[in-house]
């Protein structure tokens, strides 16, 4: 598989509370997972980098090639697990009161996709030229616009967009979305935060994504765009293509 990813703190925020990390040869599949951080003195990045490392942690552990059933098991408790550290170690660190993080995570083998999501950070499919959002927003706004109060135009300027209603680490429990979708040959999954969709919309990713260039460098015009758009969070994209050859990054 070829491997791209990309994070910028934006031009406005002075810390980059996202974080990420995009792991090879877990028995057999890729794990890539994306974190939104939020929380005053700076405890976003706190809260997404200790959702981020436990959920790799637990899932480097795995042993033998699971089957999809099992992996989704594995993938869930590990998410669970990350609840639990990012919401002890707010209770343990007052100054991290009321921290969290959204998480995005997939576990890609050489057919199949399993993911686990928490918030408003989002995966997307890209295949035979056109992008399929896998996931779906635990937003204010997506409420209102899933009951008929506003439209998705509405939704994109809405003054709480940036409201979630499910995230790591604020609660004891946590409920997560699990999903499963197969893909093939040459497909990419595009796992972002929000810095990059509030910023650019579903047309263009699917155009950057369709370039007949290298898949870093779609990664990085997506990145560019966001930032010309204003840039007012951090950017954060790991784009996973099924082909030969990955390589390992985290940060």
């Amino acid at each position: 598989m070829e491997i791209a990813t990309k994070s910028h703190v934006g031009r406005v925020r002075q810390v980059n509370e996202d974080y990420f990390a995009c792991v090879e040869d877990l028995n057999g599949r890729v794990l890539a997972v994306v974190a939104d951080g939020m929380g005053g003195h700076q405890a976003g990045d706190i809260a997404s980098r200790l959702a981020v490392e436990r959920i790799v942690k637990e899932l480097k552990s795995l042993d033998g090639i699971l089957e999809d059933e099992d992996a989704r098991e594995q993938l869930m408790n590990a998410v669970l697990h990350a609840n639990k550290e990012v919401y002890e170690y707010a209770i343990e660190h007052p100054e991290c009161n009321g921290m969290g993080t959204t998480v995005v995570a997939a576990l890609m083998g050489p057919t199949s996709v399993i993911t686990a999501h928490i918030g408003d950070s989002r995966l997307y499919h890209f295949k035979e030229g056109n992008l399929f959002m896998k996931t779906e927003d635990h937003s204010l706004v997506n409420e209102l616009v899933k009951s008929g109060q506003i439209t998705e135009e509405e939704a994109s300027v809405h003054p709480h967009r940036n409201v979630i209603m499910r995230s790591l680490g604020t609660e004891p429990d946590v409920r997560i979305d699990l999903g499963q979708f197969d893909w093939s040959f040459e497909d990419v999954v595009l796992i972002c935060s929000d810095g990059l969709s509030n910023k650019v919309n579903h047309r263009r990713m699917e155009e950057w994504l369709h370039k007949e260039v290298s898949l870093q460098a779609r990664v990085e015009g997506l990145v560019d765009e966001a930032l010309a758009a204003g840039g007012e969070d951090n950017i954060t994209l790991v784009a996973v293509r099924n082909m030969p050859d990955v390589s390992q990054k985290e940060g």
